[in-house]
């Protein structure tokens, strides 16, 4: 549809000739032109349209005639005189290489689009017709063909250039336009861009953001259609990254005149959205003609009274895309450029080219005719005047560019210039391959047998290294393969400032990007007392500390609230505090994890080296003991007292002791398996031992009795069938326990603070406590059989002996079931073997102990007579 229109103003253009080719006449003498140019002939020709020259237009209140208050100022731009120079040296260049081109000669014509899309159209239709005077569509006088286009600077400009050459296939080569302004899925573009594409740039500010933890930063924004793309496209992901904006401020794209009262009447309401926000990150967005108004409002600001002054821009870190170079006007000169100490931006990719600094230190203004900009750009710069004029500052034509302020003229190619100058050697290239293919075997003019469409089959696979070893590629899409340079600025006070790069944001593949960042290379602004600053809506949450929504506020504002108990946060600004890992625990006071501490009952500690001492000792005692009832064997005392049960219970007690020692060290589940089972059977059999002692002592009385039949069952089968009957009665327990659930090694967690506890599980509660209720049933017989039978008149009653060890083993056994619950850890392991050691040392005690004594202090009392004697 925007092609219709450009046919249209064509057609406006040439309201007397349409129809009638056959009587215009070219007019052979040049007039004088509005519109500055320059001018080169040559075989063949590039042009150029850039953008260095400003129209500033007063604003129309429709209160008056706009002929009474009207005002137009066009404002220069001197450090964009340097694209012009970029173009011409290019083509020098080219021209001076025999390699390239060889008998070719190129030309060149520029002109300046005056940021005005009339202006701009008039400039390209101009480049297509080079008739004068001014007749689109028609070609007098001149035998120099036009075969492509360099420009422009904008979005804009760019747009309208290729609106009238996409009519023409003319191929256009945009050296400062990163939007598309054409559909990538037409095969008939004549558009390129010698800058990278601008979703680049747009993930290289959001990684630049994240790089330094700035989550709270002001946007400013060109007011047009490309700034609204800008904040479309970037506002989404900087939430996706958890990034605010803090404001988002448009700036208009024309810069309005304005009397110094209506001025000061608005800079308040401007400088108020900077005054009232927390963000010390502002990303700046537009043309560089966007730095005009920026500085206009500082500018302005510092000649506000103390009272209405903001202090809010020192501490400022301006990041400017790479479409913003810094420029100054005229009206610009005594700004204080330290403000923009530390700046961060993007910039087009380039390389030094030694040869281009060498050239711009012989430009003068004789380089080129009177009628081209060199002269205007002159007496803008050094601020004097070249010829025709009556006053006395004449320019001497001797002034040196490397003594302007960088903000007005910068020495070092430029991204732009640098994108221009590839894209010179982009047509170049282009053209050689079609001339080497072609032409050279040929006496036919190039001019005469090159068409500019030609060449677009050639420029969409184009791949070359210029002459600084820079590789230049255009993509499928037209876009050259390159990526972007981070440049610091460094201001001094003279007003200059030089650019370090400090990064470099380069498209690894199609799908992977890269952002590199030197930290250390980077000035910050002096007024930072923290590099690298902060850029945050408030002060991040400490660790300890997690992050609280505030109500209606951006989620970049917080509030901070300690962790609760148990939990913590090991980093700055966490959402959430988090749960230390099983092993480990938060210690009172300290926002930290700390290992748990495993915790089983081991030998090597304390408690554990006594337990088993004790059990050792106890062993050997039994030990003992059945060694000196085996070696006194025959004795009177050994045998009244059932000789094969004394040996069994003995054997049980030192069974026991030594069953202890599966309780101690890292439980496994061999040692978890026999630890109950061990001691429910060993205990097990030696209180069925004791019961059938009981037994059989009130049996013998009994069977002394006078026409007793009890006689029958004295002997060894009763004890035996006692002791086996009562242990296969544990034994099923036992079995039934671990057939159902055995015991296993576990790992405890939870039960103690900042310790692990391995343990052994038991598997079923249930099945322990039945092991331990039938031992008690056992007991509580033995007792209740040994009480009865203490006072039989037998010649050594043991009975009451066995009572008083009964009454021992139950109160240990039983003070051990509210123990063991109210324990923890190896505490519970140790109070049970406490509990075996305890009980078996009160069975071998008050059952054994007697009886020793009689052995080994008493011989005296175990013969048959003293027992017989005592029997009567």
């Amino acid at each position: 549809m925007r092609r219709f229109v450009v046919l249209a103003i064509l057609l406006l253009l040439l309201p007397n000739t349409v129809g009638k080719a056959s009587s215009v006449k070219c007019m052979q003498s040049e007039p004088q032109r509005i519109l500055l140019e320059w001018h080169k002939p040559g075989d063949i020709f590039i042009g150029g349209v850039t953008s260095h020259i400003i129209p500033i237009f007063s604003e129309i209140t429709f209160t008056k005639l706009p002929s009474q208050d009207w005002i137009y100022i066009p404002i220069l731009i001197t450090k964009f005189i340097q694209h012009i120079l970029a173009l011409v040296f290019a083509i020098d260049e080219i021209n001076g290489k025999p390699e390239l081109l060889p008998n070719v000669t190129l030309g060149f014509h520029i002109h300046d689009s005056y940021t005005d899309s009339r202006t701009t159209f008039r400039a390209t239709l101009d480049l297509l017709s080079n008739s004068y005077p001014f007749l689109p569509n028609y070609k007098c006088g001149s035998s120099q063909k036009l075969i492509g286009v360099i420009g422009g600077l904008s979005a804009d400009a760019s747009l309208c250039i290729e609106d009238v050459l996409s009519l023409y296939k003319v191929p256009q080569l945009s050296y400062g336009s990163f939007q598309p302004t054409v559909n990538y899925d037409s095969d008939f573009s004549s558009f390129y861009r010698m800058v990278p594409n601008e979703a680049l740039q747009l993930w290289g500010i959001v990684q630049l953001l994240l790089h330094f933890k700035w989550k709270w930063v002001g946007l400013v924004s060109i007011d047009d259609q490309s700034g609204e793309h800008f904040l479309e496209v970037l506002q989404p992901r900087l939430s996706q990254q958890g990034i605010c904006s803090a404001f988002i401020k448009r700036i208009p794209k024309t810069h309005p005149m304005c009397s110094i009262e209506e001025i000061l009447e608005k800079i308040p309401s401007h400088i108020s959205v900077f005054q009232n926000s927390r963000a010390s990150a502002v990303v700046v967005y537009g043309e560089s003609v966007t730095l005009f108004w920026l500085v206009d409002l500082l500018w302005w600001n510092d000649m506000l009274t103390p009272e209405q002054k903001s202090n809010h821009y020192s501490g400022k870190v301006w990041i400017a895309t790479a479409q913003i170079d810094f420029v100054f006007n005229n009206f610009q000169k005594d700004f204080d450029i330290q403000i923009f100490h530390g700046t961060l931006s993007f910039s087009i990719h380039s390389k030094k080219v030694l040869a281009f600094e060498e050239f711009l230190q012989k430009v003068k203004p004789s380089l080129a005719n009177e009628k081209s900009f060199i002269n205007n750009f002159w007496e803008n710069a050094f601020s004097c005047f070249i010829s025709n004029s009556t006053t006395t500052n004449l320019c001497t034509g001797e002034e040196m560019l490397q003594n302007l302020p960088t903000p007005f003229f910068e020495m070092g190619m430029t991204g732009h210039s640098y994108s221009i100058y590839n894209a010179v050697y982009v047509m170049a290239h282009a053209l050689d391959m079609m001339y080497s293919s072609n032409h050279r075997s040929k006496t036919i003019p190039i001019s005469q047998d090159i068409e500019p469409w030609q060449l677009h089959s050639l420029l969409q696979k184009i791949s070359f290294n210029n002459s600084v070893g820079d590789e230049v590629t255009l993509n499928e899409h037209g876009e050259v393969l390159d990526g972007f340079d981070l440049i610091n600025l460094i201001t001094f006070p003279n007003g200059s400032y030089t650019k370090v790069k400090v990064g470099r944001l380069t498209p690894k593949t199609l799908l992977e990007k890269e952002l590199v960042v030197t930290d250390e290379r980077i000035q910050w602004h002096a007024d930072f007392t923290q590099v690298p600053p902060t850029s945050l809506c408030n002060d991040p949450c400490q660790p300890g500390f997690q992050k609280v929504k505030k109500e209606a506020e951006p989620f970049c504002c917080y509030d901070c609230l300690q962790c609760e108990e148990g939990k913590i946060s090991y980093l700055m600004d966490m959402d959430d505090c988090v749960s230390c890992p099983e092993d480990h625990y938060v210690k009172d006071g300290e926002n930290l994890c700390t290992p748990k501490v495993i915790h089983f009952l081991s030998y090597k500690e304390p408690l554990g080296i006594t337990s088993a001492s004790f059990a050792i000792s106890l062993s050997l005692t039994a030990s003992f003991v059945l060694g000196v009832f085996i070696k006194h064997q025959h004795t009177p005392i050994v045998k009244a007292n059932n000789q094969s049960l004394s040996y069994s219970l003995l054997i049980s007690l030192i069974l026991s002791f030594l069953c202890a020692f599966f309780f101690f060290d890292r439980p496994i589940q061999m040692t978890c398996l026999l630890r109950q089972t061990s001691f429910g059977i060993i205990f097990s059999v030696a209180i069925s031992c004791i019961l059938a002692k009981t037994i059989m002592v009130i049996l013998a009385f009994l069977a002394i009795q006078p026409h007793s039949k009890m006689n029958k069952w004295m002997g060894r089968k009763l004890p035996i069938f006692i002791v086996l009957s009562c242990s296969l009665v544990q034994a099923g327990i036992l079995a039934i326990w671990l057939g159902s659930s055995p015991p296993f090694p576990d790992v405890d967690m939870h039960t103690l603070e900042g310790e692990i506890v391995l343990e052994c599980n038991e598997g079923s509660t249930k099945m322990f406590y039945c092991v331990l209720g039938y031992m008690g049933f056992l007991s509580i017989v033995s007792f209740f059989v040994a009480f009865l039978a203490k006072n039989l008149p037998d010649s050594f009653n043991e009975a009451k002996f066995i009572t008083f060890s009964m009454l021992l083993f139950c109160s240990v056994w039983l003070s051990f079931v509210p123990t063991y619950m109210s324990t923890k850890g190896k505490y519970m392991v140790t109070v049970e073997v406490f509990s075996i050691l305890a009980s078996s040392t009160g069975l071998l005690s008050c059952i054994f102990s007697p009886k020793c004594y009689v052995i080994l202090l008493r011989p005296d009392l175990n013969r048959r007579e003293q027992l017989i004697k005592k029997k009567k």
